[in-house]
Formats: structure tokens, sequence, C-alpha cells
């Protein structure tokens, strides 16, 4: 009898072939749910409503490190982005270059984002600015009265508060009454074209390029975790997993190389995505332990360092172990 499974994605072109019924997990009967990233790891991890599900990568880590963590990570990451960039600020402020944003006021969805532990971590490893040096903010970008997914306890010597009750970061982000934000959503007042708002590197594009060039990281945001109680039942579903998220990836990297007539609407995007490959390699979008070991320990020292993990975490105590080779033929 095939085991019944409810997976929880969001839309992405590297998702689309198990949420369209092309790929299926072997040996199981699947119901394929979309969700916009902040509902699913929402339900995820307050309600456990998923038996697998796309999540945040800092708040996988930190209930991981608490050992109340309800999921086990694969090393499959449908979610990545350089995140050069997210980062925004209000000219007035007087910020030019990153070392400004020290002695700044940063507003921030959630301190534990993982988008927003990433930039922290690149700011002080590439241009020393350290969580400490900044005051933080957090609070809902759009919509007033954003909930944490997660309990934080801000370290010694961080400024961390919440903003005003029916305040909103884009807003406050435009009146100036923040210096800066740091947001994987860029604020309606930068797509609107406010003349104090702009990107803090206008550039960003090649920015990202010259960090992979240099680091040889493209940063992981989401992972997928099965329910832990459904692991120790189904020793065999995590390779399951991995092998029908590794081939609807593959049924996405077809596509955007596809140099005939475009099946994504972009004129250019057979072109583009030779030029991601002649930067990152032939697979741009990589998943597996190896290929992201150097990746992966640089967010877990970021997390830890940060004060968002009780503790430091090793690769082998959030992947299942069985997902650290595949087998070949």
């Amino acid at each position: 009898m095939a085991l019944k499974l409810t997976v929880a994605v969001t839309y992405y072109d590297r998702t689309r072939a198990l949420l369209d019924g092309r790929v299926g997990i072997e040996g199981c009967e699947t119901t394929v749910l979309e969700l916009e990233p902040e509902e699913m790891f929402h339900r995820a991890l307050h309600y456990r409503e998923f038996d697998v599900a796309e999540l945040s990568f800092s708040n996988f880590l930190t209930l991981t490190a608490e050992g109340t963590c309800p999921y086990l990570g694969i090393p499959v990451f449908p979610g990545r982005k350089f995140r050069h960039s997210g980062i925004f600020i209000n000219t007035r402020s007087g910020i030019e270059k990153p070392e400004d944003l020290a002695g700044k006021v940063v507003g921030t969805p959630e301190y534990q984002v993982t988008a927003v532990t990433w930039v922290r971590g690149i700011l002080e490893d590439v241009h020393g600015v350290k969580p400490t040096d900044v005051s933080w903010r957090w609070g809902g970008l759009k919509e007033p009265g954003r909930a944490q997914k997660t309990d934080f306890v801000p370290p010694p010597g961080l400024t961390l508060e919440p903003i005003p009750d029916g305040a909103t970061l884009q807003d406050m982000l435009a009146a100036g009454e923040i210096d800066a934000l740091i947001s994987p959503r860029s604020p309606a007042c930068f797509d609107a074209g406010h003349p104090d708002v702009r990107r803090l590197f206008p550039d960003y594009v090649e920015q990202e390029k010259a960090y992979f060039r240099r680091t040889g990281i493209f940063p992981i945001m989401h992972l997928v975790g099965l329910r832990k109680e459904l692991v120790e039942a189904n020793p065999w579903l995590p390779d399951s997993v991995v092998k029908a998220f590794e081939e609807a990836k593959r049924l996405a990297l077809e596509e955007v190389a596809y140099n005939n007539i475009p099946r994504v609407t972009n004129p250019w995007m057979d072109a583009h995505t030779a030029d991601a490959r002649a930067v990152m390699g032939e697979d741009i979008w990589p998943y597996g332990v190896d290929a992201n070991r150097t990746c992966v320990e640089a967010f877990l020292r970021y997390h830890h360092d940060q004060g968002l993990a009780a503790r430091p975490l090793t690769l082998e105590e959030i992947f299942v172990p069985s997902t650290f080779e595949r087998s070949k033929i």
C-alpha cells in the first residue's frame, strides 16, 4: 500500500513537476500543496501540518539546535538567492557604502530570517560591520502585526526592538524612520520608485557574481524537511523524496536551457542560463551535501555566531544520514 503524504512547496520551475504530477515520490501517494513561504513555514513549524515541507533554513536550525524541530532535513534546497539585492537604504541616511550601516537603524521582517542572517554574515566577513554595530527593528514589511516564527532572545550587546503597532517597515523606510531595510522581498516604496529609496548595491548582479567567484557560495534560503516520525517508520523515504526533487529540478534546467523557441517567457533565457553556467558551473542549482558543504558550513557559522542557535551544529546533525551519498550504477 502506498504511503500517503502531504507535501508543501512554493511554486518554482524546479518544483512544478511535483505540483503538476509529472514527477511523483516512489512508494507514495502525494497531495502536493502550493503555498507562499511565510504561510508554509508558519503552518509547518507551529502546527506540523505537512509530512514533507519546504522550510526556512534559519528556523530549522534554531529548532534543531534546541532539539524541538519536528522535521529532519534532506540536502534539497529549492529556495536559494544571492542577497546583495536585498539591502535597501533611505538616501537621506548618509549611507553610501556597506561600512556606513554601522551606527544606523536597520529594519528586518524578523531578525531570524535566513536571508537577513546571510546578509549580516557577509557584512561582517567582507565589510567589518558586526550585527552589534547596528540598531535593529523588526516587524511586518507590508502589513503590521507580523509574528515571529521562532522565539529569539537577543544576545548581549545587540539592540533589537519591534516597530510600533500599526507601522510597517516599508512606510518607515520611505519616511526615514529607519535608515535601511534588509528584506527577502522588496518594499513597495522601492518598487514604486520613491525618490529617497534605492538599493545599497545598484550593481547587485556583478556584486553577486564576484561574491560567488570569490567564495563558491550560492546562499541557501530553504531546505526540505520530513516529519521525524515518518522517517523513523519508513527509513527508505528520505532517498525517495530526494530523487523526486532531483528529477523535478532536472526537468526545470532543461526548460531554461532550451535553445529553440523559449519555454520560459524571456527571449534570452538560454543565454542567461549559459552565462550563469559560465560563472557557476554546469549545475547552477546543486542539491546534495558534497556540492553544498562550503555554503552550509558558512551558514552554520553565521547562524551560531549571531546567537540564533543554542549550540554549534554539524552537517551530520541536520541531514538524514542516508542522503549523504547517492547510489551510482
